[in-house]
C-alpha cells in the first residue's frame, strides 16, 4: 500500500484517552470514535482485526468447529423463553419495529443458537456439534471506557457446542481451552487462564483468559510458585485448621453484652474494645434468590458474594436492605449477630470463623456487641465453607505458595453451560434408547476487537505500538528519506515491486514529508521491520531496522529479500518472554 493516498490520519496528541492503547490506536490512525463506545476501524486497524480473525478461524477449524453467521436482531420471544429478557439487565439493547414487535440487539447468541439447533438436530447420531461465528455484538455499557477495551459495539467470536453427555462436553471444553492457549500465544499476548464465575451466562465450569495489564478491570490471584491463577471472586482459600464447628469448652466464659456506642464498623468496634479485628466476626445478611442468609466472616476478611451464591446454588445474590435486616435481626446493619435473631435464617460460616475458639459479634441491639460467643454453645451454624475473598499473601490452594495480585483484561471465556438453555427452551434430542433428553451445551467467547487493544496495551513504548509479526498491519515499512530524490525513489519503487511480488505485505511511505515526520509516524504505526532508503541509495544500499529492539544494519538492496525472513523472525524472538 502506498502511504501517500492511504487513509492513515496520524495525530501528535489526543484528548481524553484513558489508556495507552486507546491513545496510541487513535494517534496511529487505527480507530476513530463515532459515539461513546462506538468506533470505526480505519484501514490499518481493520487489517490488524482481520489478522486476529484469521488466527482464530484457523484454530477453531482445527478442532472441528463450523463457522456460521447468525442474525444480530433477536426476537424478544427467544429471550423471554430463556428468562433473560427481564433478567439480563440494562445492558441489553431493546428495539421495537414498526409493527410494535420487540427485538434485542444481540450481546450474545445462546438463545438464537439453541433455537437453531433444536430445529435441526433431533438425534444423538448428529452429536457432538460445534458451531462458531465472528460477529458484531451490542451491549449498552453504562460507562464505555478505554476505547475498544470496553465499548457498546464490538466484534466477538462466539462458539457453541452441543453434546449428548458430559464426557463429550468435557472433551470439547478441553479442546477449546487448548485452542485458546494456541490463539493467544500466536497473538503474542502475555496471558493467564484463570478459574472464573459464569455470572449472567449461567452454567458451571468456566475459565477466563486474561491478558496481563495494569489497565485491566479484573483482579487475578496468582501463585508465585506454581501456575495457579483464578479470578479473585473464585480463588479458593487454603484452610489452615479444622473446619468443624467445634464443641463447647469450659474455659470460654459466658456471653457478655457490652455497649459499643456509635461504633458500627469492625475497625471502630475493635479499637473501642482494644482487640485485633481478626478476633471479631462480621455478620452479613445476604439475600440469595430473595431468601435471607446470614454469612459469618472474620473481621479482617471480606465476604465473597460469588462464593455465597455458588455454595447455595443461587442465581442472584445481594446484600439485604435495611427493612429485611430489621425484620430478621431487630436492629440496623453494623450490630447484627447470630445470637438471638428475631427470625430464624440459615447461618453459614467461613472456615476462619469456625477455627476461632470464641467470637465477638453484634448483639442484634443498636450500639451493643457480645463477647465470649461460642459456636455450638451459643448458636449453631448450618454449614462451614470457604466464603471469603482471597488476599495477597494468602497461601496458594494448590501448592501452598504465596498468592499475589495482578490486573488483567478479559480477552476470552469458556463455559460449561450444561442444560441451562436447553431445559428452559425445550431443546431436546433422542438418545440411543429413544428417550428425549436436553442438549448439554458449552459456550466459548473471544473479544476480537478487545484483543486488538490488549495487544496494543502490552506491545508498545513511549513512541507508539510495536505489533507482533502475526498481527501487524504490514510486515515491512518501506520509507524514502527524501521523496524528491530520484535515486531514492527509483530504488524504493524497485524494492516495493520486488517485495510485493515475493508475497510480503509492504506499506510504502512515498509521501513528500520531512524525514522526521515519516519516522515519527513509523514509530506510531509500529510495523515490525523498517527499510529506509536514504543517502546511500545511489550505491544500492538501504538500512534495515527492527521496530521492537531498534537493531539497525546496512544492507544491499539486492540482499533485502534474502535477509527479510531472518529479520522478521528476530522481531518475534525479541518478543518472547
Amino acid at each position: 500500500m502506498r502511504q501517500k493516498h492511504a487513509l492513515i490520519p496520524t495525530l501528535r496528541t489526543v484528548a481524553e484517552a484513558e489508556t495507552a492503547s486507546h491513545r496510541l490506536l487513535l494517534r496511529g490512525g487505527f480507530i476513530r470514535q463515532l459515539a461513546a463506545g462506538v468506533y470505526t476501524f480505519l484501514p490499518l486497524g481493520n487489517r490488524v482485526l482481520r489478522k486476529v480473525e484469521t488466527i482464530i478461524r484457523e484454530e477453531m477449524d482445527r478442532i472441528g468447529a463450523q463457522e456460521l453467521l447468525m442474525p444480530t436482531l433477536h426476537p424478544a420471544e427467544l429471550w423471554q423463553e430463556s428468562g433473560r429478557w427481564a433478567n439480563y439487565g440494562p445492558e441489553l439493547f431493546k428495539v421495537t419495529d414498526r409493527h410494535e414487535r420487540n427485538f434485542a440487539m444481540g450481546p450474545t447468541h445462546e438463545e438464537v443458537v439453541t433455537d437453531l439447533l433444536r430445529g435441526e438436530i433431533n438425534t444423538y447420531k448428529k452429536l457432538p456439534m460445534t458451531v462458531y461465528q465472528i460477529q458484531t455484538k451490542f451491549r449498552d455499557e453504562k460507562r464505555p471506557r478505554s476505547g475498544i477495551l470496553r465499548g457498546r459495539e464490538f466484534l466477538m467470536k462466539d462458539a457453541y457446542s452441543f453434546h449428548a453427555d458430559l464426557e463429550s462436553l468435557d472433551r470439547m471444553y478441553r479442546n477449546m481451552y487448548d485452542a485458546y492457549v494456541s490463539i493467544f500465544t500466536r497473538l503474542g499476548l502475555d496471558f493467564r487462564a484463570v478459574e472464573a464465575d459464569s455470572g449472567a451466562m449461567g452454567g458451571k465450569g468456566t475459565h477466563e483468559f486474561m491478558a496481563l495489564s495494569d489497565v485491566g478491570e479484573d483482579t487475578i490471584a496468582m501463585c508465585e510458585s506454581c501456575d495457579y491463577a483464578a479470578n479473585v471472586e473464585m480463588a479458593a482459600i487454603r484452610s489452615v485448621g479444622s473446619d468443624s464447628t467445634g464443641s463447647v469448652k469450659d474455659e470460654v466464659p459466658p456471653v457478655k453484652k457490652v455497649a459499643t456506642p456509635n461504633k458500627a464498623s469492625i475497625e471502630e468496634v475493635a479499637g473501642f474494645l482494644g482487640l485485633p479485628t481478626k478476633r471479631l466476626v462480621k455478620s452479613l445478611l445476604f439475600l440469595v434468590d430473595g431468601e435471607p442468609v446470614l454469612v459469618l466472616v472474620r473481621g479482617d476478611h471480606e465476604a465473597n458474594d460469588v462464593k455465597v451464591k455458588n455454595l447455595l446454588e443461587g442465581s442472584a445474590v445481594s446484600m439485604a436492605d435495611e427493612e429485611t435486616v430489621f425484620r430478621v435481626a431487630g436492629t440496623l446493619p453494623g450490630f447484627v449477630g447470630p445470637v438471638g435473631l428475631k427470625q430464624p435464617v440459615r447461618i453459614i460460616a467461613d472456615h476462619a470463623v469456625a477455627e476461632l475458639d470464641e467470637l465477638v459479634v453484634g448483639a442484634n441491639d443498636q450500639d451493643a456487641h457480645l463477647l465470649h460467643v461460642k459456636i455450638g454453645r451459643d448458636f449453631h451454624v448450618d454449614e462451614v465453607a470457604d466464603l471469603r475473598l482471597i488476599r495477597p499473601g494468602d497461601a496458594c490452594p494448590r501448592c501452598g505458595g504465596v498468592i499475589g495480585f495482578r490486573r488483567g483484561i478479559e480477552v476470552g471465556h469458556v463455559f460449561k453451560l450444561g442444560t441451562r438453555y436447553s431445559e428452559v427452551m425445550n431443546a431436546r434430542f433422542l438418545d440411543a434408547d429413544g428417550k428425549e433428553r436436553p442438549f448439554i451445551m458449552g459456550c466459548y467467547g473471544i473479544g476480537v476487537s478487545r484483543v486488538v487493544a490488549a495487544i496494543a496495551e502490552q506491545h508498545r513504548d513511549e513512541h507508539g505500538i510495536i505489533w507482533p509479526v502475526a498481527v501487524a498491519p504490514f510486515q515491512v515499512h518501506l520509507i524514502t528519506v527524501n521523496a524528491k530524490n530520484d535515486e531514492q525513489v527509483r530504488l524504493a519503487e524497485t524494492l516495493y515491486d520486488r517485495l510485493r511480488n515475493a508475497g510480503y505485505e509492504v506499506l510504502y511511505d512515498d509521501r513528500p514529508e520531512r524525514a522526521g515526520v515519516k519516522f515519527k509516524d513509523a514509530d506510531l504505526i509500529g510495523i515490525p521491520v523498517r527499510i529506509i532508503v536514504g543517502a546511500k541509495a545511489g550505491e544500492g544500499m538501504v538500512e534495515l531496522t527492527l521496530r521492537r529492539s531498534g537493531e539497525t544494519a546496512e544492507c544491499s538492496a539486492s540482499e533485502v529479500q534474502r535477509q527479510l525472513p531472518d529479520w522478521l523472525k528476530r522481531s518475534d524472538i525479541s518478543d518472547q518472554r
